[in-house]
């Protein structure tokens, strides 16, 4: 079973998109199939082979995730975070302003999936490997 130490440790060598797809493996040899993030307070919820799960507290303080989705927007905004134009406190605040809830990397599919506060998927992407 995977701790939120071992998570953090592997997650502190990430700088750029590279270190991602190292992450990505050191998470796989820990067991995790993939993790949610909760858009509204930064909480991430990590889950493994044999339902074992591991959350983080939020970190910061709760956004307003807007009723409806803005996709074209969002993408926006995602392009320029993935470009580094962005820090990620900041990206979170986009996304909710375009009404994204939930993001869900799926270690197995090795795919982000970016959801409304309904459930709807809005933006897939394929990981990078």
């Amino acid at each position: 079973m995977f701790s939120l130490e071992q998570i953090k440790q592997a997650y502190d060598k990430v700088q750029t998109e590279t270190d991602f797809a190292i992450y990505i493996q050191e998470l796989i040899q820990l067991g995790i199939k993939g993790y949610n993030t909760f858009i509204a307070d930064g909480r991430v919820v990590y889950y493994g082979d044999t339902h074992h799960e591991a959350s983080t507290d939020k970190k910061y303080d709760p956004l307003f995730v807007a009723a409806s989705a803005n996709k074209e927007r969002f993408i926006e905004c995602l392009v320029l975070h993935e470009s580094g134009q962005t820090d990620y406190y900041t990206f979170c605040q986009q996304a909710a302003q375009c009404g994204i809830a939930t993001s869900r990397i799926d270690i197995i599919e090795m795919t982000c999936t970016y959801f409304s506060d309904e459930g709807d998927a809005i933006v897939i992407e394929k990981i990078p490997v």
